[in-house]
């Protein structure tokens, strides 16, 4: 069986790899490496195989027959996308109306990596699947949120006028090795500040809620529902909430860091809570997150020390 991944070489898609390549199949990873890179790729040594440079908003012509197309191409992290506004609007419906043609051309399965940005700073918590969502379409964080709306709505379309096979992952925070100590997401940040013996910088008063998956368990659960029979969208995070001065803590605790916190003024529209509901997740595909916070973050720790020292 034979996959493409687009956005292959980032942190999420190259771990999609390297499960997918442990499964026996052939894999071509499309990458414009606009936020990915290819040391994520550099350990792969296998003729089954291939990397393409390709920008997504453009069409894509491959001869080989494709059998699952997982697309994960997007930046996805606030420095990325509110500094790259353009390419993300038009990756999330340029980029996705592209692959969902190179899907239909070659009749293969399309999974839709979509996010829990959908929901925005939510009125509901945890969130379930049915929530429609508090989202500011005009707001700093709207081009990513609307972005993936978009991508979903166009998925949708697919799947009921013409047919298609899709799948939609709605992804929570997600954490591990491969992240980008510069992406600006809270992980790195706390991580990469405690171990340089910086302040850990907190936005608001560090009452805001996150639940963080450990990037084996979200891999595992995104496979999961590609290979499953469901095409509504599907919660894949880990239910168990933290507040960031929690989390900030516990950062400390793990490096032994002498580190300070810092408290900035909140981002506009950052949300309050963040926890998804994974009942469809438990019921349907018989998946729930294993990996316990203190142990994924120990292996992350262990990947950013190797990056600074």
């Amino acid at each position: 069986m034979k996959a493409l991944v687009t956005g292959g070489a980032g942190f999420l898609g190259s771990h999609l790899c390297d499960m997918l390549l442990a499964k026996g199949y052939e894999v071509i990873c499309v990458d414009n490496l606009i936020t990915g890179t290819e040391d994520n790729l550099a350990h792969i040594e296998t003729d089954k195989f291939s990397f393409i440079n390709h920008n997504i908003t453009k069409p894509l012509f491959l001869k080989d027959r494709i059998d699952f197309l997982f697309h994960l191409a997007s930046p996805a992290s606030p420095i990325d996308y509110q500094g790259l506004p353009i390419q993300t609007l038009k990756v999330g419906a340029l980029g996705t109306h592209n692959m969902l043609g190179f899907a239909m051309e070659h009749d293969a399965r399309f999974l839709l990596a979509s996010t829990s940005e959908i929901y925005g700073d939510p009125f509901v918590n945890p969130q379930n699947e049915e929530y429609w969502g508090n989202v500011n379409p005009i707001g700093p964080r709207g081009v990513y949120d609307e972005a993936k709306r978009f991508a979903e709505a166009i998925t949708m379309a697919y799947h009921r006028y013409h047919g298609l096979d899709t799948r939609i992952v709605r992804i929570f925070n997600t954490y591990g090795p491969r992240m980008r100590l510069n992406d600006g997401r809270v992980v790195p940040n706390f991580i990469g500040q405690a171990l340089r013996g910086e302040d850990l910088t907190i936005y608001g008063d560090g009452s805001q809620t996150r639940s963080f998956c450990y990037v084996s368990d979200e891999i595992e659960g995104i496979y999961r529902l590609m290979m499953s029979d469901y095409s509504m969208p599907v919660n894949i995070g880990n239910p168990e909430e933290h507040t960031i001065l929690e989390f900030a803590q516990l950062i400390l605790k793990l490096t032994g860091s002498d580190s300070k916190i810092a408290f900035k003024s909140l981002p506009v529209d950052d949300p309050k809570q963040r926890r998804p509901d994974i009942t469809k997740a438990r019921n349907i595909l018989g998946w729930e997150p294993k990996v316990i916070l203190e142990n994924g973050l120990e292996e992350t720790i262990k990947y950013f020390k190797n990056i600074l020292f």
